[in-house]
């Protein structure tokens, strides 16, 4: 299969699946928004509006999370109309991502969540209006003049696909280098790498897949430094980068129980499993697949504690716009 057609998060509604192992992306999230907000703040108010105010999150995925990030720029768009009293313009939201990605999953979510934002923000003001705006199918979608437009992304080598004229800013998260240093002090086995690294070696030395089956396996991911990230800004010359922060996310793993080691090793395979699991799955096949994950699971319950306390992410968080 072409990678194209692999590379997405675990779909459906599974215990190892996106939807039900995101909860950590949402509090990192979270944790930028005043990033996101300040960016808001920069961008002109058009009035009258002239065409809509267009989101996009390209790196979408099939959680909740996209949702709630375009409800907030939203959200917050529409209150600055408000205040500057000057009539909104309409809002269009664009998910994209790989083919692979599991949509069906994400439009089930879309309408109840849309609906309950869309309550507990306007309906306590709401006087005429009972019900949320309409979901519309438009007979054309217009790309041929400029539009001011708030990427929110988590996939880095995205920017170079885009026609820079139709994108007023951007605003990129993406994971940060730290989680992968293998010389970062105090590391120790807190590591998803090192306990997803050993799962491959169990089931070699259990003569369940071959050194060179292991060996052929790769997670095309790259967590850039600072200094990679101005590198390729700075080569490709559209940009400015108005803001550039690293986050400290904090642990990947969310527990309703931190003292249960069982939970915490279950929770670190889900983890890795809704992100890398299709791959694994056309690798070595589904019944190996269940293997491989149990075994991680074993090895990071062993080392629960030291997960919970030292295992961290990092983003690299920026707002950029055109030069």
């Amino acid at each position: 299969m072409k990678l194209e057609r692999m590379l997405s998060m675990k779909g459906g509604k599974g215990e190892a699946s996106y939807v039900n192992n995101s909860q950590a992306q949402a509090q990192h999230a979270r944790s930028m928004l005043h990033l996101l907000r300040e960016t808001l703040d920069g961008v002109r108010l058009q009035s009258p509006p002239d065409f809509p105010f267009v989101v996009a999150d390209l790196g979408c995925s099939c959680g909740s999370n996209t949702i709630y990030m375009v409800d907030v720029i939203i959200q917050h768009m529409a209150k600055r109309y408000e205040a500057a009293g000057c009539d909104p313009p309409e809002f269009s939201a664009f998910f994209s991502d790989l083919p692979s990605n599991d949509f069906n999953t994400l439009f089930q979510l879309l309408l109840p969540m849309a609906e309950s934002a869309w309550r507990s923000a306007w309906l306590p003001t709401a006087t005429a209006l009972t019900s949320p705006p309409e979901f519309q199918v438009p007979s054309t979608i217009d790309f041929s003049r400029p539009s001011p437009l708030m990427c929110s992304t988590r996939r880095f080598p995205c920017t170079g696909c885009l026609r820079n004229e139709e994108w007023r800013v951007h605003v990129l998260g993406l994971l940060g280098s730290d989680l992968f240093r293998p010389d970062r002090p105090g590391r120790g086995r807190a590591s998803l790498r090192d306990h997803f690294q050993d799962a491959w070696d169990d089931l070699v030395q259990e003569g369940l897949i071959t050194s060179e089956k292991r060996d052929n396996f790769n997670i095309p991911v790259y967590a850039p430094s600072l200094e990679d990230f101005k590198e390729v800004v700075e080569a490709d010359g559209s940009f400015i980068v108005n803001k550039l922060e690293v986050f400290r996310g904090g642990s990947p793993l969310v527990v309703n129980h931190p003292d249960d080691a069982a939970e915490i090793g279950r929770a670190l395979a889900n983890s890795c499993r809704s992100v890398s699991g299709v791959l694994v799955d056309a690798h070595i096949g589904d019944q190996l697949s269940d293997e491989l994950f149990s075994r991680v699971s074993m090895r990071a319950t062993t080392h629960a504690k030291e997960l919970l306390e030292q295992l961290q992410f990092f983003h690299i968080v920026a707002s950029l716009s055109l030069a």
